[in-house]
């Protein structure tokens, strides 16, 4: 009791416990994460922007803009190199901006050249192919032709149509050892020689023998003279028909070195004649390999002028004696 004679009252602590919040989790660090990363971003891009010429940003906004344009004529940007010199790209001297790699124009030029050049041969093919039908029609009407189907073969190659009229064991297209054709094989390269005059392009025409060898006839003559007797008796017979003999490119014999058949050259279906239909691009390369350039000619006519009218100082040698052949001892 205290001395007022009031009874002492407790004295109460109240101790308050603070009761924890939920859990928030960490999802608030991933959201600032990519705040930060996003302003990052946004200030190295301003930084990019304020570092760059105006040159170079015209080239960025074409990039994005026609991709397929810039990589044909310039480039990916900015100089369009892997160089670390500044403008990269072939001129060095150039520092900002694309690197036209070819001249528009030019290009364009190009382009237009090589689309032409394709439709050309897309319409040469097709007047090649009805070429070739015709041919084929004209000899399924003929009954007396439609015979001899099986000895005619038609196939489109590389350089053209490639007709090739081969012999058979029982129907020979030539009499035995001679060039002398055929009746039915006159009829067959006359109907060809029809049909080849409605074309413009030339012809390549070759005779093919097997390889049995040539044991008659005059000392000298083989296979090889056997087939261009031979391929030059079908030329009389395709101009005879009405085409031109300026639309020959060549008529060669090749004798037995390349056979129909690789694994029996003694075949009869190795005599043949081949008449290739060439087309335009196959023409110009077979006509190339027998054209000179003017530097070829300048050099042949310098060869020739120095063997004509040699350079003074120079001592003629005389020729070297002829000595007598020894006797030849018989063993």
């Amino acid at each position: 009791m205290a001395a007022s004679g009031k009874p002492l009252q407790p004295i109460i602590i109240k101790r308050v416990k603070k009761a924890g919040h939920g859990a928030h989790g960490g999802a608030w660090k991933i959201a600032y994460a990519d705040f930060v990363t996003a302003m990052m971003a946004f200030f190295l891009l301003m930084w990019l922007l304020g570092s760059t010429t105006e040159d170079e940003q015209r080239g960025i906004s074409d990039f994005f803009n026609q991709p397929f344009l810039v990589s044909l004529m310039g480039g990916p940007g900015s100089g369009g190199s892997v160089s670390i010199l500044p403008g990269g790209g072939e001129d060095l001297t150039r520092t900002a901006g694309e690197m036209p790699r070819a001249d528009p124009v030019m290009l364009a030029r190009q382009l237009g050249e090589e689309a032409v050049r394709q439709e050309a041969q897309r319409l040469e093919r097709e007047r090649i192919e009805a070429l070739r039908e015709k041919i084929e029609t004209v000899i399924n009407a003929n009954e007396r032709l439609s015979e001899f189907r099986d000895q005619i073969r038609m196939d489109m190659v590389q350089d053209g149509l490639n007709i090739q009229i081969v012999d058979d064991q029982n129907r020979a297209m030539f009499n035995v050892g001679s060039a002398l054709v055929q009746p039915y094989m006159r009829e067959i390269l006359r109907e060809i020689g029809t049909a080849l005059a409605e074309v413009n392009n030339r012809v390549s025409l070759s005779g093919h023998t097997d390889s049995t060898p040539f044991g008659a006839g005059v000392r000298g003559y083989s296979n090889w003279e056997l087939s261009a007797d031979r391929a030059n008796a079908s030329r009389r017979e395709l101009v005879a028909a009405g085409m031109p003999d300026t639309q020959l490119a060549r008529v060669v014999g090749m004798g037995s070195s390349q056979p129909l058949l690789l694994d029996r050259p003694f075949d009869p279906i190795n005599r043949r004649i081949s008449i290739l239909v060439l087309t335009q691009e196959a023409d110009a390369r077979l006509s190339e390999g027998y054209r000179l350039t003017t530097t070829e000619v300048q050099g042949e006519e310098a060869i020739v002028d120095a063997i004509n009218n040699p350079p003074t100082g120079v001592v003629n040698l005389p020729p070297l004696p002829i000595l007598p052949t020894p006797p030849v001892v018989p063993r």
